[in-house]
């Protein structure tokens, strides 16, 4: 289960991107998560996706 929380969120993927996977995508379908939710519920706590760096800021 992923935090709810938006910065707990943010911490909890930029973790796991780092850590463990290459791309938000491989990280979404290894957790079974919705890559469109994540990224919206980021996006209104004002971070975005950069792929470049396979991070959000």
């Amino acid at each position: 289960m992923i935090p709810n929380d938006p910065i707990m969120l943010l911490s909890y993927i930029n973790t796991q991107l780092r850590d463990n996977y290459p791309s938000l995508t491989d990280l979404c379908t290894t957790l079974n998560v919705d890559k469109e939710e994540i990224e919206k519920k980021l996006e209104e706590a004002g971070y975005r996706y950069d792929a470049e760096a396979n991070t959000f800021k």
